[in-house]
């Protein structure tokens, strides 16, 4: 899925790790995919989570809402079909 491979780029972009991209489909009905990241410290998850933000509304890729960027030790990007979550430590 070229959705998928887009925001993998875009996390590895701003050097996010452990990045995993999981099925959930059969699981649940809020989304196909969820994607998992890892950043070293809030700064860098807030930078990371912008980033992605900014690309996706520049190719027009719908962004439904995010949760989390005030305090970044856990920020959710809900793109409709996938879920980025950018966790620290």
């Amino acid at each position: 899925m070229e959705k998928l491979k887009f925001i993998k780029e875009k996390l590895e972009n701003k050097k996010a790790e452990n990045i995993v991209i999981l099925d959930v489909s059969k699981l649940t009905n809020i989304a196909d995919f969820f994607v998992v990241a890892s950043a070293n410290s809030p700064v860098h998850a807030r930078a990371v989570a912008e980033h992605l933000i900014e690309e996706a509304e520049k190719a027009g890729i719908e962004i439904d809402h995010v949760e989390g960027m005030e305090f970044g030790g856990w920020i959710l990007v809900d793109m409709l079909d996938v879920i980025v979550h950018i966790f620290t430590p």
